[in-house]
């Protein structure tokens, strides 16, 4: 009776913070990336002012009902190489635990994300045909770029201060950027690439992948797997919109990935993250058959010893400096309470 008491008046909590990219990027259209100076600072922060736990701690927490306050858990999605070359070398520094999320589809290849790929092709090719007619996803994308077509110093700055997540298009080439994502991230990987390379032939434009936007190599992957300070987790293979796909779909994603993971870290993979934060109850279904012992969304909530092992949630952390950082965390305390 006690422990129910304190669960459900004082709610013991925990803040799982999810990152994508430490870095500085041209093009950042899905606000996803901290810069090396920003990150560094929360860091601190979280040193100062949080006791910062791995994730499989909190989950084993979650699983006792001990989840404690002031508790933080850091993760990363996707695997980009920054999270090696720039991430690792600030969390060693200041002995920080991390789990890292990874798509193993673009482990190893010179390959971009497909979202990447296509915020360079419509935001920042030079010059694109005037017009566009294709069927993506089942439906025709028609759009008249007229002026836009060639991209001048103005429609530049204005691409890469857009942020898709918040801001409604500001352009002709932003809207037809957000209009061709949406079509495209709920098909199945393969569709999904020939509908891209309709995109790419139209464009007319080179589609050499940005050193920036690789994901890291197998031998970077298994280093990191090794230290001591950092977990490996599973985020699919080729990171796709799990609710938009079958049952059977989904669970081919979460067992290859997994199996590829933990054959190439020779390592348990236990904890998964939802691309997109994106699922359904086959979702849950998929992740309980595949033996994870926790997932985790993209839905802004803190953890407590009530959650769902599989919906646990986590919160976004922006390209913040120390004070508006340190703020957030504040925000997201009191969204529980």
């Amino acid at each position: 009776m006690v422990r129910y008491l304190i669960d459900r008046f004082l709610k013991p909590q925990a803040l799982v913070l999810m990152y994508h990219r430490v870095a500085v990027p041209a093009a950042d259209a899905w606000d996803i990336a901290v810069s090396p100076e920003n990150f560094e600072q929360q860091l601190q922060v979280l040193k100062n002012t949080a006791n910062v736990i791995p994730l499989k701690e909190l989950v084993e927490r979650v699983k006792r009902k001990k989840v404690e306050k002031s508790t933080v858990a850091l993760t990363f999605d996707d695997g980009y190489v920054d999270n090696y070359q720039v991430a690792k070398q600030l969390l060693e520094k200041y002995g920080l635990p991390a789990t890292f999320f990874i798509s193993s589809g673009n482990v190893g290849k010179d390959a971009a994300f497909w979202w990447d790929e296509l915020e360079q092709l419509i935001l920042y090719t030079p010059q694109l045909p005037d017009e566009i007619a294709l069927a993506v996803g089942g439906e025709q994308v028609a759009m008249h770029l007229g002026e836009e077509a060639q991209l001048t110093g103005k429609q530049l700055e204005i691409n890469r201060s857009w942020r898709a997540c918040e801001e409604v298009p500001p352009s002709g080439r932003c809207a037809l950027f957000l209009k061709l994502w949406q079509r495209l991230k709920p098909l199945p990987a393969a569709v999904l690439q020939e509908q891209l390379q309709l995109v790419r032939n139209w464009a007319d434009a080179a589609t050499e992948t940005r050193p920036a936007t690789k994901s890291m190599s197998v031998a970077q992957l298994q280093e990191l797997a090794q230290h001591s300070l950092f977990d490996i987790g599973a985020h699919t293979v080729s990171h796709p919109a799990l609710a938009s796909h079958s049952l059977e779909y989904q669970k081919a994603e979460l067992e290859v990935n997994k199996q590829y993971l933990q054959e190439t870290i020779n390592k348990e993979v236990s904890l998964l993250s939802y691309p997109y934060g994106n699922y359904n109850h086959d979702t849950l279904t998929a992740a309980a058959d595949a033996a994870f012992e926790a997932a985790f969304t993209t839905e802004a909530r803190a953890v407590t010893n009530r959650s769902h092992p599989y919906r646990l949630g986590r919160f976004q952390v922006k390209n913040l400096a120390e004070p508006a950082f340190l703020y957030a965390l504040e925000h997201w305390k009191r969204l529980n309470n």
